[in-house]
Parts: C-alpha cells; structure tokens; sequence
C-alpha cells in the first residue's frame, strides 16, 4: 500500500475512537445531571421573599457560604453568575438564580419563586404582574421607531432652518 493510504486510514481511525469515546462521555455526563436536576427538583419548595438586588457577580464575590465555593470546580469560581440578594421572612440571603428565572425576578418587590437550596429555580408570581423580557425582535422594531423619529424630527428642524435663513437673506 502506498504511504498516504495508511496515513489516511491510521488518521480516519483515530478519529473514529474519539468520537466513540466523546460520545460515551457525553452519556454519562448527561445522565449525571439529569439525576442532579431530580435531586433539586425534589428538594424544591415554594417561598415569598422580597427581592433587594439582582446583579450577575463573580462566584468569589457574591458571598455564598463556604462550603459553596469549596464544592464549585475552580474553573468556574472566577465565571459571573446570576445573583440575587432576597429577604426571606426575618433574614437577607444571598441565592443564586437560573438564567431565565434571572431576567424575570422583579426588583423591590415581593415574588413567590421555587427554591432549592440557595437555587432559585423559577419565578411562579410577583406582586403587580411579572415583566416578561423583550425578545430581539421587538427590540429591534423599538430601535428602528426611535430612528424614524428622530429622522423626521431632523427632517421638520431642517426645513425650519432653512425657513428662517431664507427669510433673513429677504
């Protein structure tokens, strides 16, 4: 056989065992977390707390208790997460929060989440109505009314500037 035959073959075949074993992996990582999600859905209860402040911080920052950080891989401790400061009956606590449960969370006001733990896991109802979060596209049609408006609010001045210099130079 020629060289770059074998090469190509030895090449094809690593690629095939990488992919078989990424797959594997792939696997068990996701059944690790599918049993993960079970245990923090079981452990679940609803609560009333009234939000002081969300913010996205640094793990470091955020003042968790120790043993959170202790157990969060070093990689992910510098990672910002989603943080909110809450009053929970009598006490002020630090949770953290899911992404789209983030972006719900009304501040100042009282809202009944699901919480686990530390985790706020969803936001079920807040006082005067949640706000849902806009979507790009209605961001983009906002964007694109403010230009219009300031295109004919331009288009209204210029043509009064141009009224005025004519009637100076009579």
């Amino acid at each position: 056989m020629e060289t770059p035959v074998i090469i190509l073959i030895v090449i094809l075949a690593v690629a095939v065992v990488a992919f078989i074993v990424l797959a594997i992996l792939g696997k068990k990582l996701k059944d690790k977390q599918e049993a993960s999600e079970e245990q923090i859905k079981a452990a679940a209860q609803m609560v009333s707390m009234l939000v002081i402040d969300k913010k996205r911080m640094k793990l470091k920052d955020a003042d968790f208790p120790k043993m959170v950080l202790e157990q969060t891989p070093k990689y992910l401790r510098g990672s910002k997460v989603p943080v909110v400061k809450a009053k929970i009956g009598p006490r002020v606590a630090t949770l953290m929060c899911d992404e789209k449960a983030f972006q719900l969370i009304p501040v100042k006001r009282e809202c009944k989440v699901l919480l686990s733990g530390i985790y706020i896991m969803e936001v079920k109802s807040a006082r005067g109505g949640l706000e849902k979060p806009k979507t790009k596209k209605e961001l983009k049609e906002e964007a694109k009314a403010k230009k219009k408006a300031e295109a004919k609010k331009n288009v209204g001045k210029k043509a009064a500037v141009s009224q005025t210099a004519s009637k100076k130079r009579k």
